[in-house]
């Protein structure tokens, strides 16, 4: 369906005739008047391989650096309209253009060519808001043009410039006459609406905002925290007296004279589980895993693995999920696998409380890392599997011996065929699409794995253990299937590299909307952490026909919707189609009153008539006479 956009409209063309000379304030003045348009402008016209961060960055910044350096400086070539607004315009177009020309050794880059000074943005992936597939057609019928053929097609959509006024521009922005002649051919070939150009898809003002790589810089900090800490320590010692470095107290020996620790080292003390143990153990979880992959028997590559999880170097990536002590092994490890996965060897070990992984390129050892995750009383279905590799957006799981099959699921396509993975001898998964590092929710796939009781599904949060994926109450949950989160997924979104181990997802109340518009439906999901503490409890509301749920209230201290306290309460503003508001609440079937705005709902629905704006408290009780409040 094409976007319905309302078109804004460039500088009247009644202003005042331009002048031969553009002052300061004056092409200030037409910059914060139009800034949102001479963003878009910016953002359209920039090569879309710099990708949609880079461009939204380079966008502000070409158009921020776009008033004069003096306090003058010539017009351009004459034009209707705001003299200032065509100075600032072609201010930025030619940067914009300049932005998208190749790098020459033979001469020095432009400012445009390089990355934003300003404006910066930490921690953040910023890009415009997504549109549906006319926006999408236009924007790759963009990238296969060149720049000139960009900005031509962007003035005569955007600006509404004629051919005379885009070919004066684009060539007082640098272009030859002869390539914006083409230019202007290339572009009338493109078909798409150009009113489009106005949609929200190419907004570089309105964003939407996503964490960068979370676990690179989780790793970042960890390796500053240890050059600080590795300072210090030396700073110490230098203080010290020559030959008295001070009482060890009830100190042990250092870990070098340790035996436990010493054996810790030794590749040949590592515990190796045999093939069949896990079929008559009593226990289904790691401790149970046989050791495998082709690489078990590489006594140099073991001692290398042992040896980095003891005394990480300077070049090692080390990350650790929350909670996760990232020290050495307290004795001689679990080896459940080592191999090589794409282009690494990795090596997989488990010492009763934690999963660590080891991973060094084939050639060489530069570039190793070393991962920590917390699985302390995994059970059978949060114990099934282990990340191998992540690389271009894909995932890779060894899985446990007792799992028979493996598949993939997408939670936001639940009536589509599961997509078969292949497994080789050894449990590892052909690689898929993981959900974990990406900006947008179109897709969610989750892991659907199999054994002698039935087929569960996991989720790729960013850990080294997928996240078990349950439903219903919280006293009571069952394995999920995938009808369960085809409203719900994206709200794991939240959950990443939080140390998640499962998540459940509790349709605890339907609620008739008020002027026959429907039934309403909300859900609670919470994600309990594998250090206990923390979790991330979201409430959810999804009217009739919507593709995705709202999130009502969210929480990371309450008990409510958990196993504890499996009671839940939540209201939201909402319009009807009609245009009335109106607070609606729903509390799981132990509440039987809420209350807000003066008026009490017999049962555990509420819906009151209230202002847009309107603060309203919100409470609930049961048949006991407990007070329950919202979730918060």
């Amino acid at each position: 369906m094409q976007s319905k956009v309302q078109q804004p409209k460039p500088p009247a063309p009644g202003a005042p005739a331009p002048a031969d000379v553009i002052d300061v304030e004056q092409a200030e003045a037409a910059l914060v008047e139009h800034y949102p348009r001479l963003v878009r402008l910016a953002y359209l016209v920039l090569p879309p391989g710099l990708g949609r961060n880079r461009r939204v960055l380079t966008a502000h910044s070409v158009t921020q650096r776009a008033l004069p350096r003096g306090r003058t400086a010539p017009a351009p070539a004459r034009t209707a309209g705001d003299p200032g607004y065509a100075y600032v315009r072609l201010r930025v177009l030619r940067s914009a253009l300049d932005a998208g020309l190749p790098l020459r050794l033979s001469a020095w880059p432009k400012r445009a060519q390089l990355p934003p000074l300003l404006p910066q943005v930490r921690g953040l992936r910023l890009f415009p808001k997504s549109g549906g597939a006319d926006e999408l057609a236009l924007d790759q019928a963009l990238s296969a043009l060149d720049g000139p053929a960009r900005a031509a097609y962007v003035l005569r959509g955007l600006e509404r410039l004629d051919d005379t006024a885009i070919s004066t521009t684009l060539t007082s922005a640098g272009c030859t006459p002869e390539d914006a002649a083409a230019a202007l051919v290339r572009a009338a070939g493109v078909e798409s609406q150009p009113a489009l150009l106005n949609s929200p898809e190419f907004d570089p003002c309105s964003l939407h905002a996503r964490p960068t790589d979370l676990m690179r810089r989780r790793q970042h900090a960890k390796a500053g925290l240890a050059a600080v800490a590795a300072l210090v320590v030396c700073g110490a010692l230098l203080g010290l007296p020559a030959d008295d470095w001070g009482p060890d107290g009830a100190a042990a020996p250092p870990y070098a004279r340790n035996p436990a620790g010493q054996a810790a080292l030794d590749p040949s003390k590592l515990t190796r589980v045999a093939a069949g143990v896990w079929q008559t153990s009593s226990r289904t979880d790691f401790s149970v895993w046989p050791a495998r992959g082709d690489l078990t028997g590489d006594t140099e590559l073991l001692r290398r693995a042992l040896a980095v999880w003891a005394r990480p170097g300077e070049s090692v990536q080390v990350s650790a999920t929350p909670g996760t002590p990232a020290g050495a092994p307290p004795g001689p490890a679990q080896l459940l696998y080592a191999g090589e996965v794409d282009q690494a060897r990795v090596v997989v070990l488990y010492d009763g409380l934690r999963i660590v992984r080891y991973a060094e390129p084939k050639n060489g050892t530069s570039g190793a890392a070393l991962d920590f995750a917390r699985v302390d009383g995994a059970t059978a279905g949060q114990a099934s599997a282990v990340v191998l590799d992540r690389s271009d957006g894909n995932v890779r799981y060894l899985t446990a011996p007792w799992v028979s099959g493996a598949s993939v699921r997408d939670l936001l396509k639940p009536d589509a065929a599961p997509l078969k993975l292949t497994r080789t001898s050894d449990g590892v998964t052909s690689p898929f699409l993981s959900p974990a590092l990406a900006e947008s929710c179109t897709s969610w796939n989750a892991l659907a794995l199999t054994d002698s009781s039935g087929t569960r599904l996991t989720t790729d949060l960013g850990e080294l253990v997928p996240a078990q994926l349950t439903s219903g109450r919280p006293d009571a949950p069952r394995d999920s299937r995938a009808a369960d989160w085809s409203a719900t997924a994206c709200s794991l979104a939240a959950a990443r590299s939080h140390g998640v181990r499962s998540v459940n997802s509790w349709a605890y109340a339907r609620q008739p909307l008020p002027e026959a518009n429907g039934t309403a439906e909300w859900v609670c999901t919470r994600a309990e952490t594998w250090q206990g503490g923390s979790p991330r409890t979201l409430a959810l509301f999804r009217t009739p026909g919507a593709a995705a749920s709202v999130v009502a209230a969210k929480s990371e201290t309450s008990p409510a919707c958990g196993s504890r306290d499996p009671v839940v309460l939540a209201g939201v503003r909402w319009k009807s189609r009609a245009g009335t508001w109106y607070l609606v609440a729903a509390g799981s079937k132990q509440v039987n009153s809420v209350t807000a705005a003066g008026s009490t709902g017999a049962g555990n629905l509420l819906a009151v008539k209230v202002a847009r704006d309107a603060k309203v408290s919100l409470k609930g009780g049961t048949a006991s006479g407990k007070q329950v409040t919202t979730l918060r």
